[in-house]
């Protein structure tokens, strides 16, 4: 495994969706990290991928705005994303410290 990111060495990854990127950051210069460089189970990283496919349910694209119970959607798409956090830190035992960066578009 070669250079993961801008930094000299990647200590802390963070985990966050955003629309067309996988939702592994490296949490010092921002770089996104490919999922595939880690060793994550196809498992998970189909759980990553689900998560992030379900990114912005929660808003009405066109006019930028909550669409209606969307708080609520938000709300358990950041519970699942701290979920599968705990899953990557397991899975990476240890090697990195995982932190989440919840959705915070309400």
């Amino acid at each position: 495994m070669g250079q993961l990111c801008n930094c000299e060495k990647l200590a802390q990854i963070k985990i966050e969706a955003d629309v067309g990127a996988d939702p592994l950051w490296c949490a010092v210069c921002g770089y996104n990290l490919e999922m595939d460089e880690f060793g994550l189970s196809d498992s998970l990283k189909e759980q990553l991928r689900a998560w992030i496919d379900d990114y912005g349910s929660w808003v009405n694209w066109e006019s930028d705005s909550l669409i209606e119970g969307g708080e609520i959607i938000e709300k358990e798409h950041n519970e699942l994303g701290l979920e599968l956090t705990e899953k990557v830190k397991k899975e990476l035992k240890g090697k990195y410290e995982v932190v989440f960066s919840p959705s915070t578009m309400y």
